[in-house]
């Protein structure tokens, strides 16, 4: 079975349009977090979620702009060292933005920790793992009042740096709902044909992605694309051994979408003929066999 094909908003400079777009194509999850489109993204997407009310809504703590960290340290809940990282997962800094987030999109169903590992550059290990506890147990607060239904992790880097792996994300999603009961129920991280690591894993039944899976864990792919810089690697070749006859959007996508053990894949389009295009490729996933063509023939390179 394919990821679904989900709309994803970082870096998308048009949120509005690229909302309606991807909504009205049947998007069934919108991502964004409140530092994207320069701290307006929430503000933007607000009107379309109004039309959908049917969409899930993923947004993000820990990262703010500029203007955010001014609020917050005037009412505070961040302090002068705080802002200046323009990151926190202190526990009343996660209350607060979540709060935002709440207010401006009108919804939220997912909250994730947005790169924990981060904190990692100034912080040993335990003292990293801690930050995560605090900001879980803030989220614990929020999904046990009905307010979210659950939240997870969105990392760039932190199962493969070794900052934290799935198990001990679950010990401390345990640790801060003081049972077995928690709610952690996401895992975001980069699968594309640059970073493939997890594919490849996945394909031999390991890695973050199965264990998330096996956990009950929603698993969300982040930069299909890589940011775009995928599309200039896409040779003819590479495309032609996906699937003959797609895009280089639709042929990286399909390749990222059809990794074993994800559930979502992020992507944004310009327009519904773009998103048509990759939905298209979606819809009939490389088998396991295929895939693994593709990815031999990456590592021989």
């Amino acid at each position: 079975m394919t990821a679904a094909l989900c709309l994803g908003t970082y870096r998308v400079r048009a949120v509005s349009q690229a909302a309606r777009t991807a909504l009205a194509a049947g998007s069934p999850w919108v991502d964004t977090a409140p530092n994207y489109g320069r701290g307006q993204a929430h503000e933007e997407l607000r009107p379309a979620l109004g039309d959908y009310p049917t969409v899930r809504v993923a947004t993000k703590t820990g990262f703010f702009t500029e203007e955010q960290g001014r609020s917050a340290l005037a009412e505070g809940v961040l302090t002068r060292e705080g802002k200046t990282g323009r990151h926190s997962l202190e526990r009343g800094f996660v209350r607060w933005q979540t709060e935002h987030s709440l207010a401006a999109l009108g919804r939220v169903d997912l909250v994730f920790v947005h790169n924990p590992e981060h904190l990692g550059h100034g912080f040993d290990r335990a003292t990293l793992h801690e930050h995560v506890r605090e900001a879980f147990t803030a989220l614990e607060e929020f999904a046990h009042a009905g307010r979210i239904a659950g939240y997870g992790v969105a990392t760039w880097s932190g199962l493969t740096s070794g900052a934290f792996s799935v198990p001990e994300l679950l010990a401390l999603a345990r640790q801060a709902a003081g049972s077995a009961e928690h709610h952690l129920t996401g895992l975001q991280m980069p699968v594309s044909l640059i970073m493939d690591a997890p594919i490849t894993q996945a394909l031999n039944g390991g890695g973050p992605l199965a264990q998330a899976k096996d956990a009950g864990l929603i698993t969300f792919g982040s930069a299909p694309l890589h940011g775009g810089e995928l599309l200039d690697a896409m040779t003819p070749e590479l495309m032609n051994l996906i699937r003959p006859g797609l895009s280089a959007a639709a042929a990286a996508l399909l390749a990222a979408g059809s990794c074993p053990c994800l559930d979502v894949v992020f992507a944004s389009a310009s327009t519904r003929e773009h998103w048509d295009d990759v939905a298209k490729a979606l819809a009939t996933p490389l088998t396991a066999q295929e895939l693994r063509r593709v990815t031999d023939e990456l590592a021989s390179e």
